[in-house]
């Protein structure tokens, strides 16, 4: 699909987001020993950033409904920038976790309300490969962005890495403001048809398959430094290494699944699960062997980004008459899997179970991911044929 100015714009300010979202999971021993906190409290930075997309996203997208699109999207790049900058001058671990909170608040909706427009930019059958696209920015981010950050984290400090996605900030609201038409608001504030939609059992059950989803993810991902370091004995430049090749396989696995995705959701959806499932599996038992964990970290990073395009659209697609309050919580739901994931796999440490445990407890949430997505699709042939019978 030939990619237009407001999706590039779009994944301008994806990249900006990924950065900020994924970038302190590099950081996250150089933060504890700043800081003065254990790898675990540190961890607690990323469930406060994922709770705040969950209060954020309703909040952002329902008090702001009548405001522009683009007008939107740049106040959430504005809170975006602001956080980051007081991340940046934070001076103690409580300062850091506000500041994270505040970044936060523009996540849901910037993702929920941009995917809405990405969506509508074109034909119906391109709807994921839009999504895809404006994901596009996320996964370039885990690519470049977030092993950049990594290396000014070890090199330079935390803080400095913080000061430069701010200036990203400021860059994707240039870009946003001068690519991206006004496109004013349709929605004339009817926060009653936005809730009504939202607690539909179909949109529901999306919104669950992606916090159990997400949960796999982040499990794992949340302590992935600590993990090369302390199993694979792998040096700074070896960490940095293997986010760049996690981030080329979310890349590949987004720009594949926005294809596959308009064939088959559902397909895509349950052959992703699978696949990450097996391959924690197998890392639970090689994240000791250097030249065993690339190809493991590059395929679980290809098939746990596989799942984001589908499960946005089917959200959007559950929620077609009111989608922007459904997409924005399908964000949230998202980050709520990350910090139910960053909280098992902290409490998994905590217990003294070992790194190769939190592997496998993240192999065991996209076991229970599978089983759902596969009840759901038995639920949804049930329900087309009792309305065959009836036609």
């Amino acid at each position: 699909m030939k990619i237009n100015p407001p999706l590039i714009a779009l994944a301008i300010g994806a990249f900006g987001i990924g950065v900020t979202e994924f970038s302190p999971m590099g950081m996250l021993p150089v933060i504890a020993d700043d800081l003065g906190v254990s790898i675990p409290r540190a961890g607690m930075l990323v469930s406060a950033y994922a709770i705040g997309v969950l209060i954020g996203a309703p909040l952002m997208t329902l008090g702001f409904a009548r405001m522009g699109r683009r007008s939107l999207l740049l106040l959430c790049l504005a809170l975006f920038t602001v956080g980051n900058l007081m991340s940046a001058f934070a001076d103690s671990y409580m300062t850091l976790l506000i500041s994270r909170v505040v970044t936060s608040f523009n996540h849901g909706a910037f993702f929920g309300v941009g995917a809405v427009v990405a969506a509508s930019i074109v034909p119906p059958h391109k709807r994921a490969s839009a999504v895809s696209a404006m994901f596009t920015g996320l996964t370039i981010a885990t690519i470049g962005g977030v092993p950049l950050a990594t290396l000014v984290g070890e090199t330079i400090g935390w803080r400095p890495a913080f000061f430069g996605t701010a200036v990203i900030g400021l860059i994707a609201m240039v870009s946003l403001r001068f690519s991206l038409p006004p496109m004013k608001s349709e929605v004339k504030a009817d926060m009653m048809a936005e809730l009504k939609v939202l607690v539909r059992g179909n949109v529901l059950s999306v919104l669950l398959l992606t916090v159990v989803s997400s949960s796999a993810m982040f499990v794992v991902f949340t302590y992935i430094a600590p993990i090369l370091k302390e199993e694979t004995g792998a040096s700074a430049g070896f960490v940095t290494a293997m986010l760049v090749v996690y981030g080329t396989g979310l890349a590949i696995g987004n720009l594949v699944s926005g294809r596959l995705s308009d064939i088959s959701m559902d397909g895509t959806l349950i052959g992703s699960l699978l696949s990450v499932a097996v391959l924690l599996v197998l890392f639970s038992f090689t994240m000791d062997i250097a030249w065993a964990v690339v190809p493991i970290i590059f395929f679980w990073g290809m098939a746990t980004f596989a799942l984001v395009p589908p499960l946005q659209v089917k959200v959007v697609t559950e929620a077609a008459d009111a989608p922007n309050l459904a997409s924005a919580m399908n964000q949230g739901a998202f980050n709520l899997g990350n910090a139910i994931g960053a909280a098992l796999g902290g409490g998994v440490i905590d217990a003294g179970l070992g790194y190769p445990a939190v592997a496998l407890a993240g192999a065991g949430m996209a076991l229970s991911g599978l089983i759902f997505a596969l009840t759901l699709r038995q639920w949804a042939k049930a329900k087309a044929r009792l309305a065959a019978s009836h036609a």
